[in-house]
């Protein structure tokens, strides 16, 4: 592609089915939102709602409408820029399945190279940054600077059954999904928070580096994106906690936002047997490991005949009397982590340990259930194993394994041995979610991680949150 003094990448249409200007956000920055939805659909549904949160609209178009101007004014009081940010939006259906499901996406509908105000040359940034950069429209060819589409089949058969967009403004969304939240994190990718650069291939798009290539480094290998082959780029993506953000603002304010790293430690005869220190993934639910001392024998709960899975329904005299007073050990998989530690503490555990049932990247646990007053973590596939087979004691040992829930004296939850914060690379490669996003081990949860959580708030900055910080990194 020949580039003029402003080059430009168009990488989606801006094809709009009825748009019109739905609301505007100013203070620092204006953001206009473009309602691409046709007559009663999405942002125009008719459907009648009652005002909740803080949100005053009486359809569920005007609410959504009412959520996302709301969420356009925190962007607009954060980041700084002279040219409007004119953002696409609809609801359309996305992605989804029973259980999982794709809650939007957004990015930029056109990118840059070498304009004056870059501060890197041949670079690629995203419009709206590349205006900001400039001080003025920056494209020959004006038009939105954001595309964002977010899920209409929410709570739909198939579809996250039951669940659905919490559209109040106060995010009180019990185990609904926070749309001001979602809003927020789809907003911050048509920013600027994403590589241009496929980490399924490795290759640059138009053979420009992306500004983010250029703050990405592999840890393993001490080697920035910018300066890697194709291939290493694509090894790169595939490393679980091994590709880490190098900006300065970023890591700087790590230490303000995320808190130690939680494990487990192994005492007793346990410990002669298996490694005596396990990397755990954290809950979104119940209280924090480290807001108070959870020492206790392990005990692993046998699967029972009236249960589909392992712990999803109250638990027989046997399996009660093996966990009570214990730290409860359960396989993942069949029903929800929340139902399996909740009939845990029922059956009056301390605790609950819950090994994955395939081979797979360590995360934490998500739901919500403010019931649960015990902590959970989440183990590998391979650590629970090894934990479940240090149960078995020779006869004449009585002290079992004890496990101690704990939070790391060195380590920060999230980030690498120099403290940075890593990014999300798991393996196999998630399209549309690896490498643009922060690590899910991130404690506390980081907006921009690839999975909503439920303990968000509405904060892009510090000392809740580090998107901006990243967004400040790159040029903001």
């Amino acid at each position: 592609m020949m580039f003029n003094k402003r080059p430009r990448l168009t990488l989606l249409a801006a094809a709009l089915a009825c748009s019109f200007a739905a609301g505007a956000a100013q203070a620092a920055a204006t953001i206009v939102i473009n309602n691409a939805n046709a007559a009663g659909v999405g942002f125009n549904d008719a459907t009648p709602a009652t005002p909740v949160g803080g949100n005053t609209g009486t359809t569920v178009g005007a609410q959504r409408l009412i959520a996302f101007t709301h969420a356009a004014n925190i962007w607009g009081a954060t980041v700084t820029s002279a040219v409007p940010i004119v953002i696409n939006a609809q609801f359309r259906p996305l992605t989804c399945t029973a259980t999982g499901a794709v809650l939007g996406s957004a990015g930029a509908t056109q990118i840059f190279a070498d304009f004056p105000g870059a501060p890197k040359a041949g670079t690629l940034y995203s419009y709206a940054l590349a205006n900001k950069l400039y001080g003025a429209e920056i494209s020959d060819e004006v038009g939105p600077q954001i595309n964002a589409n977010f899920n209409s089949e929410l709570g739909k058969a198939n579809c996250l059954t039951g669940t659905s967009f919490y559209l109040g403004l106060d995010a009180n969304h019990g185990s609904n999904i926070d749309f001001v939240a979602t809003l927020l994190h789809e907003m911050g990718h048509g920013l600027g928070f994403q590589t241009f650069t496929s980490g399924l291939t490795g290759s640059q798009l138009a053979g420009y580096p992306s500004v983010w290539d250029h703050f990405l480094l592999d840890n393993t290998t001490n080697k920035l994106w910018v300066n890697m082959t194709a291939a290493e780029r694509v090894a790169s993506s595939l490393k679980p906690a091994g590709l880490s953000w190098t900006g300065a603002r970023v890591t700087a304010a790590v230490p303000k936002v995320l808190s130690a790293t939680p494990q487990l430690r192994l005492v007793g005869y346990g410990a002669k047997q298996a490694a005596s220190l396990y990397a755990v993934g954290a809950a979104d639910f119940g209280p924090a490991i480290g807001s108070a001392a959870v020492t206790g024998e392990i005990a692993k709960v046998a699967l029972q005949a009236d249960s589909p899975g392992s712990a999803c329904t109250p638990f027989n005299p046997a399996n009660t009397a093996s966990v009570y007073g214990k730290i409860a050990l359960v396989s993942r998989g069949t029903c929800g982590f929340t139902i399996k530690v909740k009939n845990a503490q029922n059956a009056g555990a301390i605790g609950v340990i819950v090994a994955d049932n395939v081979a797979a990247e360590l995360s934490g646990l998500g739901g919500a259930d403010p019931s649960i007053t015990i902590p959970a973590v989440r183990v590998t596939q391979a650590d629970g194993a090894a934990i479940g087979a240090s149960l078995s004691k020779p006869n004449g040992d009585t002290s079992g394994t004890v496990g101690k829930l704990e939070l790391s004296k060195t380590l920060i939850a999230g980030t690498d041995s120099q403290r940075r914060i890593t990014m999300y690379t798991p393996n196999p490669y998630e399209s549309g979610s690896s490498v643009s996003h922060y690590n899910t081990s991130a404690r506390r949860n980081q907006l921009m991680e690839p999975a909503i959580s439920a303990d968000l708030t509405h904060s892009l900055t510090v000392p809740v949150d580090l998107t901006f910080e990243l967004l400040k990194d790159i040029g903001w």
